[in-house]
């Protein structure tokens, strides 16, 4: 992943670069063309004829929005390029000073086409309420893995839920995924993913990071997702992992990480 984002980087520098030249060059043309305009009044019949062919008023006014448009496309795509590098980097045998909401963006951005509608059900709306964080000493790379794994399961317990519900209640009800940070002690932050969706029993509860237990059908889960997500922020990182949840009532994993350590 890394290395397509880095070989999407250099056609893309070249395209944002090219389309504001071309942003000048075009009006400069303009401006050439309104001179003509101010002292030749009158053109002859055949640049008249030209002129209401290719609807000139429309091409003056329309062709800088175009290209204004094609410069945020490639800053979306320059955006998600960067996405993909946050997300993929590699982790040294040390940790290094990261920030969490770079590394939650960047997987939600990854993670984006799954939350769109499809035929079963609304886009599922994302709620961010990020306080102001300091950078945690971590592995980046790992912590990547544990945001994807508790947003992927949310997602996928939402696709499952759909395919029960009508498309009318969920509409009216959407599903939605709150992810919060705050920093609760002077050396101590927290991160909190959770979704308003069917929550999750007791017994259940009390497995949900047991290697090879999963809540998915056979062939949809390995029931390693949360047992190595468990491993990372309390044995790799010295934090803590819990849950919360209740049937009905949605689900929401808590994080607490040092910041340094």
């Amino acid at each position: 992943m890394a290395g397509i984002a880095h070989e999407v980087n250099n056609p893309i520098g070249f395209l944002f670069g090219s389309i504001n030249n071309s942003k000048n060059y075009f009006q400069d043309l303009i401006d050439h063309l309104t001179l003509y305009q101010q002292h030749y009044p009158d053109p002859i019949e055949n640049i008249q004829e030209n002129a209401e062919e290719i609807d000139l008023p429309f091409l003056i006014e329309d062709l800088p929005k175009l290209l204004e448009t094609m410069k945020g496309a490639t800053n979306r795509i320059k955006n998600i390029s960067t996405s993909l590098r946050t997300f993929s980097r590699a982790d040294t045998e040390h940790k290094v000073s990261a920030s969490l909401h770079d590394s939650l963006n960047s997987t939600l951005l990854i993670l984006k086409y799954r939350l769109k509608a499809n035929e079963c059900r609304p886009d599922i709306k994302v709620v961010k309420a990020y306080e102001t964080l300091p950078e945690i000493n971590c592995f980046p790379g790992q912590l990547n893995q544990v945001f994807m794994n508790l947003l992927a399961n949310a997602i996928d317990m939402f696709d499952e839920a759909a395919i029960q519900t009508p498309y009318e209640a969920l509409v009216g009800n959407p599903q939605e995924i709150t992810i919060r940070t705050a920093r609760i002690e002077q050396n101590t932050v927290e991160v909190s993913i959770g979704d308003n969706g069917k929550g999750m029993t007791e017994a259940v509860k009390a497995k949900i990071f047991d290697r090879l237990f999963t809540t998915k059908g056979v062939g949809k889960g390995t029931g390693l997702g949360l047992a190595i997500a468990h491993q990372i922020v309390e044995e790799k990182h010295g934090g803590k992992i819990t849950v919360e949840s209740q049937p009905g009532r949605g689900t929401e994993f808590i994080l607490t990480l040092p910041i340094n350590d």
